[in-house]
C-alpha cells in the first residue's frame, strides 16, 4: 500500500495534501472489500481499509470537502477505515475510474450521475455504480470579464470559453447550456477545456472572456477571482435557460447565488442542481455504510472546511432516484432516521 498522508486545517479550505507514490496522477486508491451480498449489514468494518475518494480541481469544493470526509473516517471508525481524496477531473472521469476500480467513492453532479446509470450522455452503456447518499447542491456560475460585452450565454458566439476540465460535469452542463442557447460548443465557440486553476489564470491576464463553473458556495477559485479582479469581472443571468435545461434533466432547478458569498453588487439568479457521493454496486456494504454515516455524523466537520457542506442533509439523502442506493447507505440512512 502506498503511503499517503493528509493534513487538514479546520476553516474555509485551508488544508495541505502531502502524497507519496501514485496518489493524484492516476494511480489505483481503490482499497475496499467486494461486498456479500448475502451477509448482513452491521455497518461495523472489522478489517484495516483504504477508501479512495475521488474529487475534482484543487480549487473546487469536491476537492476541499473530499479531504475533509479523508481526514474524518478514520476517527468515525476507530481506525479502521483511511481515507484518500485525489484532485481528478470530476464527475464523468470520477465515474469512469470508480468504476475501473481506481476510486471506492466519487463526487458527482446528479445529472452526470443519472447519465452513468441510465447509459446516456457520456456513457454508452449502463454503469454499476450506486448512491450513498444526496448530499450539497452545486451551483452553475457563468462569468465573464465585464469589457466583453457578453450579457447572455449566446453572446459568446466566437469567444474564448472556459468549458471546465475535460469529463467534468461542469463540461456537461457548460455544453447543454451553450446548446440551449442555440449554439454548437463544438464550432460556435473558442472552447477552452481548462480546470479551474487556469482558468481563473486566464481571467485574470485576459486570454479567455468567461467560464463556466458548477460547484459548491463559496469556491474557493471564484472567491480567488472576485477577490482579486473585482469589477472587472461579473457573473451573468443563466435561468432564462432553464426551461431547456430541465427538457434533458429535470434534475435542473432554479436558484440563487447570493451577493454576499462573492461580495458581488446583487444576487445572481442561476441554475442548480444536487450533487451525489457514489460508489460501486459491488463496494462492501459495511464500508458503505460507515462512509454514509460519517458524512452525516461529521457534517459540522465538513462545514468547517467548506460552508457548501451544510446543504447535506438527511432530509434529502434518500433523493438519488433514478440512481439506485446501495445497500450499505440503506442501512446507514435507516438507522441515521431519515426519511
Amino acid at each position: 500500500m502506498r503511503r499517503i498522508n493528509v493534513r487538514i486545517a479546520a476553516g474555509m479550505g485551508a488544508l495541505t495534501l502531502v502524497v507519496a507514490g501514485a496518489a493524484g496522477c492516476g494511480g489505483r486508491q481503490g482499497g475496499a472489500a467486494k461486498d456479500d451480498a448475502s451477509s448482513e449489514v452491521t455497518c461495523k468494518v472489522t478489517e484495516s481499509t483504504r477508501v479512495g475518494i475521488a474529487t475534482g480541481n484543487s480549487t473546487g469544493v469536491y476537492y476541499v470537502v473530499g479531504n475533509a470526509l479523508a481526514g474524518q473516517l478514520s476517527a468515525a471508525t476507530g481506525g479502521k477505515l483511511t481515507g484518500t481524496a485525489a484532485e481528478t477531473g470530476a464527475s464523468v472521469q470520477n465515474i469512469e475510474q470508480l468504476v475501473g476500480g481506481q476510486y471506492d467513492v466519487a463526487f458527482s453532479l446528479f445529472d452526470t450521475a443519472v447519465n452513468a446509470v441510465q447509459g446516456k450522455g457520456s456513457f454508452t452503456a449502463p454503469q454499476p455504480v450506486e448512491a450513498l447518499a444526496r448530499i450539497y447542491d452545486n451551483y452553475t456560475q457563468v462569468v465573464v470579464r465585464a469589457d466583453s460585452g457578453i450579457t447572455s450565454v449566446a453572446d459568446m458566439k466566437g469567444r474564448k470559453i472556459s468549458t471546465g476540465s475535460p469529463k467534468s460535469g461542469t463540461e456537461v452542463i457548460a455544453n447543454r447550456l451553450l446548446e440551449a442557447a442555440g449554439l454548437d460548443p463544438a464550432k460556435d465557440i473558442q472552447a477552452q477545456r481548462l480546470d479551474l486553476t487556469k482558468t481563473v489564470e486566464g481571467m485574470k491576464d485576459g486570454s479567455i472572456d468567461g467560464f463556466f463553473w458548477s460547484g459548491g458556495l463559496p469556491t474557493g477559485g471564484v472567491t480567488d477571482l472576485f477577490t482579486t479582479s473585482g469589477d472587472k469581472v461579473k457573473f451573468i443571468d443563466i435561468s432564462p435557460l432553464l426551461p431547456k435545461m430541465t427538457e434533458l434533466n429535470p434534475a435542473y432547478q432554479a436558484g440563487t447565488i447570493p451577493a454576499d458569498v462573492y461580495r458581488t453588487p446583487a444576487d445572481t439568479p442561476t441554475i442548480v442542481v444536487p450533487n451525489v457521493l457514489l460508489v460501486r454496486k459491488d463496494l462492501d456494504a459495511n464500508v458503505a455504510c460507515a462512509i454514509t454515516k460519517t458524512v452525516f455524523e461529521k457534517k459540522d466537520a465538513l462545514a468547517q472546511a467548506n460552508p457548501a457542506a451544510k446543504g447535506i442533509s438527511l432530509e434529502n439523502a434518500r433523493k438519488t432516484d433514478p440512481v439506485p442506493r446501495h445497500r450499505g447507505a440503506e442501512k446507514a440512512l435507516q438507522e441515521l432516521g431519515a426519511k
